[in-house]
């Protein structure tokens, strides 16, 4: 499939999400950090901002929820706006029945492992998902460097996605930049989350482009593609 970025807004100006928002024009998705201060030790969003930002922008919101008890609260992401809605498996007590709900709903369903969790248990789940998210960072904060250990889990899940044959996309979210966003699309990821390195940038929607210029050039001559 093709590259996608998706500029988080963990690294916006929260002052000024509307025009944040439009200052990545060209950029696939926007990725919307949800916390809840317990999951993970932040606190930042809610239903209320994404459903104003759905509003603010025609860009489409990927919500990725670091919260406990997404199998409450998940679908009310979809019922604010949100195309695609992603929750920690680490977290979700039923993540088949979670994921179809989502679906149901009418969003794309992507489930998140922290660095720590392997992907290898969740093998059966995969055709219930349209996207999986490998963690480069330990989720909760953004600015934070990429732990390149987690390269070989990226290339097992890629394994995996080919092995079935699934049409599933591979996101990769932490420390993702210029610096790193070869070795990412290297080892399989075709979906990449990048929060600093976008809204850091002088120019947020020049900085989208280069991003996918790097990884394009690096999945065109991936083996299988």
């Amino acid at each position: 499939m093709a590259v996608q970025i998706n500029p988080s807004i963990l690294s916006a100006d929260f002052s000024r999400l509307a025009e944040e928002a439009k200052a990545v024009q060209g950029a696939d998705w926007l990725h919307v950090d949800v916390m809840d201060n317990h999951f993970v030790p932040n606190l930042t969003l809610g239903t209320p901002v994404v459903e104003a930002l759905s509003r603010a922008t025609d860009t489409p919101l990927d919500c990725h929820l670091m919260i406990e008890d997404p199998d409450r609260w998940a679908p009310a992401y979809v019922e604010a706006g949100a195309g695609s809605v992603t929750f920690h498996v680490e977290a979700a007590a039923a993540p088949v029945r979670l994921a179809r709900e989502i679906r149901a709903k009418g969003a794309r369903a992507s489930m998140a492992l922290k660095p720590a969790t392997p992907v290898e248990p969740y093998e059966d789940l995969l055709p219930e998902l349209d996207m999986l998210l490998v963690m480069t960072v330990e989720p909760g904060f953004g600015g934070q460097a990429f732990l390149d250990i987690m390269l070989p889990k990226i290339r097992r899940t890629r394994e995996l996605i080919d092995k079935y044959g699934l049409e599933m996309w591979l996101q990769v979210d932490g420390g993702v930049s210029a610096a790193t966003i070869e070795r990412c699309a290297e080892a399989g990821a075709d979906v990449f989350v990048a929060g600093s390195a976008v809204y850091g940038a002088d120019d947020p929607a020049a900085a989208v482009r280069a991003l996918r210029e790097t990884a394009d050039r690096v999945t065109s001559v991936r083996p299988g593609r």
